[in-house]
């Protein structure tokens, strides 16, 4: 319910008009979205690298209706690829891209093509290049471009989402493919014919198929700020003695940097998730629908270090 209502609020223009144009808002904005152009970004994402952090670059924006802007992100993201290839912390930074942004919404074959173009622009500079997961009627589809590119590229893979009633089928898919996995609870409003609605049955699944990636995966992503979870998987983690190595904590910008640097000072390898772009308001509006508690997270962060 609580999502619904964010989501739905968040869809009002009035709403949107508020959150995008008032001063009352930037601080906040500032604190999660790492700003507007690429140049502040990776300016950021270096110093994050500066402090031990791995890091994965995102330009925000979403469901391009043109080939022009589809050629336009495109573009951006090749211009990204190639001042992480220059910098000296590209050995740790690699990039998400979301296919509705490279013209997924105008049909498979344009976004697997620009996402083709990125991939070989990384490729030989081992840059590896994450195919975020967006709302269900387009998971068969990211899966499929997945399954046709990793035969060519070693540097693409994707994100799965726990809340669809599909992804444990996933996970094995991706497991038995060989691609890398981010595994996430799930962001979108979705119908019960696709997604789990219980919040306790959406944890069960995320904890279950953590595990079954940190046993089986290759190097997986475990991207979550439930510090419940967090502890349940590190205590997985070290029955079944998982080397840090093998996997990866992903956390965003911004949220429960304390956490942050916790697992950083216990020796894990933690990437930061660094979004930044003109277009930031419906990744924001999401992150603050995911559960209640994100809420509170974003409120509290405001008065942490």
């Amino acid at each position: 319910m609580f999502r619904a209502l964010v989501l739905k609020l968040a869809g009002w223009s009035p709403i949107e008009r508020l959150v995008t144009r008032s001063f009352l808002f930037r601080s906040l904005v500032k604190r999660f979205i790492a700003g507007e152009d690429l140049d502040t970004a990776l300016r950021i994402g270096e110093e994050y690298v500066d402090k031990g952090f791995l890091v994965s670059m995102d330009l925000l924006g979403e469901n391009v209706e043109t080939t022009e802007e589809a050629d336009r992100e495109t573009n951006t993201y090749l211009k990204m690829a190639e001042m992480i290839a220059a910098s000296p912390s590209k050995d740790r930074m690699n990039i998400s891209v979301k296919l509705t942004a490279l013209g997924l919404d105008l049909s498979d074959e344009v976004a697997e093509a620009n996402y083709r173009k990125i991939l070989t622009a990384t490729k030989d500079s081992d840059i590896f290049v994450r195919a975020d997961m967006e709302a269900s009627e387009y998971t068969q589809r990211t899966v499929d471009i997945i399954d046709r590119l990793f035969k060519e590229f070693k540097n693409c893979g994707t994100v799965l989402q726990s809340y669809l009633l599909r992804t444990s089928e996933d996970v094995a898919h991706m497991i038995e493919l060989g691609a890398r996995v981010r595994i996430v609870k799930g962001a979108y409003l979705e119908p019960a014919e696709v997604a789990h609605q219980e919040k306790y049955r959406v944890d069960e699944q995320y904890v279950e198929q953590a595990k079954t990636l940190l046993r089986h995966g290759n190097y997986p992503a475990i991207a979550t700020h439930d510090l419940r979870i967090v502890e349940q998987l590190k205590q997985f983690i070290k029955e079944e003695n998982i080397a840090s190595e093998r996997f990866e904590w992903q956390m965003i910008y911004g949220v429960r940097r304390d956490l942050q640097r916790q697992l950083l000072e216990e020796g894990y390898n933690v990437r930061i998730y660094i979004p930044y772009g003109a277009a930031w308001y419906p990744y924001f509006s999401r992150r603050l629908a995911e559960r209640p508690a994100n809420l509170f997270f974003i409120l509290k962060s405001l008065f942490q270090k």
